[in-house]
């Protein structure tokens, strides 16, 4: 865990991997200093006319180059705004709920695991951090699991209709007014694709531009969001749905690997449906703007690449082995990342910081630590990965962030379990059901999936949010929490 703890630590490999977007920040701060030498230089041939007293055609000529300075400043920065709308999470229905002790039971009824399986996922989901308000779809309720591909397609109804009605609902868009479609979906993948279903139920448009993304992990709905505002620059007016749940059903493991089986206790029922776009009449009715995104990974590593992926066992059972050294790797693979992200988002005195304990350890101390810059400066939200408490924490420890920091994603945790990619959006809700995002707050979302790749979007709350307390997936239990976290850590 010490690699997610200090962050700020690098090997050789990793400064190297850093060193072009150091270059970066000091290209950006160069032409930061280019333009205030230019505006500089405009004050100083202005007092030289005033001096001078000449004719007031220079003060006019002057003047004129102010204005058209901002305006074309703003024509090359300023590419179209992508605007969130508004977001839907599942509410699972309390038939779903699944118990510690309703979970063991049936496992133990199944004849596949062995005691020592049992013991293991007991231990796992007493120190996982969720509690006994978690949910599994209908097909793992059955003894056995009905893990059929029909099972896997009612399953995908039941998780992706809700959300998407009630996102359609309160934004009064019609499904026929939807351009872009994108649906995520790490470990099931059908023919039809899941957008073919949602736009054979919906009746959408023949010239929708629907994508199906399979295989990304945990980070998919991040990068769902990120590839529909690449999407967005190019299709103008347009509306963009992102789909992002994981079907549980198709991906319960019943073998006797413990690396494999942690999943079946950690992953849990959810999905999320949110609406973007790029309509200037959106601004004053979207909840938020989308202000950064941005996506690493380090599948180039083998080492970072095995710590988690979908294999047989030694009965040839589908599994998703999680390695042992999976923190380390995630943060190995989160530095650059952070690197990358506060060049874009970091006021001046964290980058100059930042890159000068790079620089030292680069060509002075290759022992000393590199300055981990205080993300806090400009941004009040997070919303971590829900991996895991011991994932959460960790994180939190290395970005510096306080307990109240990491509410959002402890606490969802422990009423939803690990939604894989829709956690994220359970988060959000659950802040603005605790009315604590304000206008112009700005919220991180940090998405963390297999390969493995980390995810950042940066949200910038552009309106009130009020009255979200009443409705969502937290409506009837929001009042309960925060509940205290006792600190077990999984062994």
């Amino acid at each position: 865990m010490d690699s997610i703890t200090k962050l700020g630590d690098e090997d050789d490999h990793g400064v190297d991997i850093l060193w072009p977007s150091i270059s970066k920040h000091f290209v950006s701060m160069f032409l930061d200093l280019v333009g205030l030498s230019f505006l500089f230089a405009l004050l100083a041939l202005e007092t030289l006319f005033l001096l001078q007293k000449w004719t007031p055609v220079f003060h006019l000529l002057s003047f004129s180059c102010f204005p058209v300075f901002f305006v074309l400043k703003r024509f090359v920065s300023s590419p179209d705004q992508v605007y969130l709308v508004d977001f839907s999470c599942l509410r699972p229905p309390i038939s779903c709920r699944v118990p510690f002790a309703s979970f063991l039971e049936h496992a133990s009824m199944i004849n596949i695991f062995d005691r020592e399986s049992i013991d293991f996922m007991a231990k796992i989901l007493t120190s996982s951090g969720q509690s006994e308000e978690t949910y599994l779809p209908p097909q793992l309720h059955y003894i056995p699991p009905k893990t059929e591909f029909q099972e896997s397609i009612n399953e995908v109804h039941m998780v992706l209709f809700p959300v998407l009605d009630d996102l359609l609902e309160k934004t009064n868009v019609h499904a026929r007014d939807i351009d872009i479609l994108i649906v995520n979906c790490s470990g099931f993948c059908p023919s039809p694709s899941l957008s073919s279903i949602i736009v054979n139920r919906y009746s959408m448009r023949s010239d929708v531009k629907s994508f199906n993304v399979s295989g990304m992990g945990c980070s998919a709905s991040a990068l769902g969001i990120d590839m529909a505002k690449s999407l967005l620059k190019v299709h103008k007016d347009s509306y963009a749905v992102v789909l992002s749940t994981e079907i549980l059903s198709t991906g319960w493991y019943s073998g006797r690997e413990r690396p494999k089986l942690l999943l079946n206790c950690l992953f849990r029922m959810g999905s999320a449906a949110i609406l973007l776009t790029n309509k200037p009449k959106a601004k004053n009715a979207s909840k938020y703007k989308l202000v950064h995104s941005l996506r690493t990974q380090r599948a180039f590593e083998d080492r970072a690449y095995y710590s988690a992926y979908r294999d047989e066992d030694a009965e040839g059972k589908l599994g998703v082995t999680l390695q042992r050294d999976l923190l380390q790797v995630a943060g190995e693979v989160l530095r650059p990342h952070l690197t990358v992200l506060g060049s874009r988002v970091l006021p001046f005195t964290e980058k100059f910081w930042h890159g000068l304990s790079v620089l030292r350890k680069r060509f002075v101390h290759k022992s000393c630590e590199i300055y981990v810059p205080n993300f806090k400066t400009v941004v009040q939200h997070f919303c971590l990965p829900t991996s895991g408490r011991p994932v959460i924490r960790e994180i939190a420890k290395g970005l510096k962030l306080g307990e109240a920091d990491a509410e959002a994603a402890l606490m969802t945790l422990h009423r939803f379990g690990n939604q894989s990619s829709s956690s994220l959006w359970y988060e959000l809700s659950y802040m603005e059901a605790k009315q604590r995002v304000k206008k112009g707050d700005k919220v991180w979302q940090l998405g963390m999936g297999s390969g493995p790749k980390f995810t950042s979007l940066i949200l910038e709350c552009v309106r009130p949010i009020l009255g979200e307390s009443e409705k969502g997936p937290w409506a009837s239990c929001i009042h309960e929490y925060p509940v205290p976290i006792d600190q077990v850590a999984v062994a």
